[in-house]
This record gives C-alpha cells, structure tokens and sequence, in this order.
C-alpha cells in the first residue's frame, strides 16, 4: 500500500496552485476547494464574496518517499508572493490569502520554521505574511474548477497567471517533474 500524506495550501486562485503541483513526481492528487472558513459547504459564488472566510486552497496527496513535505513547501513558497496579505496579482480579497493548513504538528512546525528561515534569508524584500493554520474542513470545488489549467489552457487567466507560474516551477525543479 502507498504511503500517502496530506498538505494544504493557498495562495491565491486554486486555478493557479493546482497545475504547479500537479506536474511533481510523488504528488499523487491535487483537488482544488475551500478551507479555513466558518460556512458549511460552501460555492464558488460564497467564497466570491468574501464573507464566508475561506481561502481557495489545494489538497495534494503525496507520497513522501518521492516528495518530501518540505520540498513542497519551497515550491509552493517559490510559486507565488508569500509577502502580501489577501492577494495574489490582481486577485483581492481574504480568499486569495497565503495559508498553510497543517495536516499535523510536525507539518505546523516545519512550516512556521520554514517562514523563519525565509524571512532571515532576505530572500523577499518584504515579510512572509504566510498564515500557518490548524487543519479546517476542506470542501472540495466545483467540478469544473477541477484540473482547471489542463482543461482550459488557452483561457486568458491561464496564459497570463497560471502558466508563468507552472513554467517556472518546470524550469526550477526540472528534477522533480514526473
């Protein structure tokens, strides 16, 4: 049997997380949804509005004998701007936050430890803003939303955000592309 673990992240719109991890080798499954907010099942057009408190996250599964948890971390800190609060590019609002959602104590430590390191770095002229969180329900997002990138590659959003990201994630971590 596979040994399986789970992490989630959020870092702005899931149409652009989800294709970076997707293309890593141990990364098994990505699902684009909803976590951290105090709504139960929330939509798309909910979490829209701000007032639900959920960030759109994804939750991969991995398998840590072929990707380390920490490894994701880097790629997901590399992936986006970890130093601006409730945004990513010209996505605003508290649903576009950077957020780690720790699947366990040792995922909250690494993370909070990982920030630390980063900003003592300087490698980001402006503070990690990155919240580290306790697990919430993650709710998953419309089917349509799932794999979103590979199904709509040539929709604008795609070719201006999420493929830059996914290009440089294939240009950083050739090695670790499957």
């Amino acid at each position: 049997m596979m040994n399986h673990e789970i992490a989630i992240f959020a870092g702005g719109c899931f149409w652009c997380i989800e294709p970076v991890f997707s293309q890593l080798k141990g990364v098994k499954k990505v699902t684009s949804g909803y976590i951290g907010g105090h709504v139960s099942n929330p939509t798309y057009k909910d979490i829209c509005t701000g007032n639900t408190g959920h960030a759109e996250a994804v939750r991969i599964e991995f398998d840590p004998s072929e990707v380390k948890f920490e490894k994701l971390l880097e790629i997901f800190f590399v992936s986006h701007d970890p130093t601006t609060p409730n945004r990513q590019g010209h996505d605003i609002g508290t649903q576009y936050r950077s957020a780690i959602f720790a699947q366990n104590q040792y995922q909250k430590e690494v993370a909070r430890q990982f920030i630390e390191n980063i900003n003592q770095s300087g490698y980001f002229q402006d503070a990690v803003i990155t919240e580290v969180n306790d697990n919430f329900e993650f709710y998953d997002a419309e089917d349509y939303h799932q794999h979103y990138y590979a199904n709509n590659p040539n929709q604008p959003y795609c070719l201006a955000v999420a493929a830059p990201k996914v290009a440089k994630i294939r240009k950083l971590f050739e090695e670790l592309l499957k």
